[in-house]
């Protein structure tokens, strides 16, 4: 079940998703450093980490779930965001090099066909980065954070996965040792946690992060070139407001 955009919204906003925010975006830089000159998408409610590469990548555009819900982004600037089944992308074959997967893969009823859809859009030489909840950490056991919905993976449910939907991993990171609190004490400790964690306690960390590349080859399905799904996104379509209730206010996201 897909977490509502305006409850994501309110979590990011408040002081324990600003701190998650800071640590997986850490780790997210560190496994992608450089990503000038290529095309990065987001899907699922990747906006709070894809910030640091609208300076450097080429183009920078997300799709929210249909299911989901949508918010314009970023504030202040052309909206990158449209709405989309995760499973139909408005994208042309390999026209993606990096793709980020947040609060997507724990949520969506349609994981194969998803996944299939990530395989198309995805370039040849591309990347894709998963970030889902640890089922071994304290932050999927609770609900009142994004984390705690859906359903958590472990590293090698997420290898299983992959290999299972024409992926091969190729990197692993964690992130996100500090236990979900409102405390101001504990929130400031936040990247002592991290090291401690990642030294100490990796099989605890609140979330995974998992690239992968695409496997060269993958059975064509019968028909799927006739779909009519896959198309370019113009910047009108990108702009065209959504129905009402179906979206934020600008002011009320980064």
């Amino acid at each position: 079940m897909w977490n509502d955009v305006v409850d994501l919204a309110a979590f990011y906003a408040s002081p324990p998703g600003q701190v998650a925010r800071r640590m997986i975006r850490r780790r997210v830089r560190a496994m992608w450093p450089d990503v000038g000159s290529q095309r990065v998408l987001g899907l699922g409610y990747a906006t709070p980490l894809l910030r640091p590469f609208l300076d450097e990548a080429e183009r920078v555009l997300a799709v929210m779930p249909a299911r989901q819900g949508m918010h314009p982004w970023p504030r202040g600037e052309p909206n990158r965001v449209t709405l989309a089944d995760e499973a139909q992308l408005p994208l042309p074959d390999r026209s993606v090099d990096r793709l980020l997967l947040v609060h997507a893969l724990e949520c969506t009823e349609q994981l194969r066909p998803m996944m299939r859809e990530l395989w198309r859009v995805l370039d040849d030489a591309g990347r894709l980065l998963i970030v889902t909840p640890n089922r071994r950490g304290i932050w999927a056991r609770l609900e009142r954070t994004p984390f705690g919905h859906g359903r958590p993976y472990t590293v090698g449910q997420l290898n299983r996965v992959l290999a299972e939907t024409l992926f091969s991993p190729t990197r692993t990171e964690r992130a996100l040792f500090l236990p979900p609190t409102r405390s101001r004490m504990l929130l400031r400790a936040a990247p002592a946690w991290e090291k401690v964690g990642l030294r100490w306690f990796p099989q605890f960390c609140g979330v995974l992060l998992m690239e992968a590349r695409k496997d060269a080859y993958a059975p064509t399905v019968a028909g799927e070139k006739a779909r009519a799904r896959s198309f370019a996104l113009s910047p009108q379509a990108m702009a065209m407001p959504m129905r009402r209730g179906s979206c934020l206010r600008r002011n009320d996201v980064e």
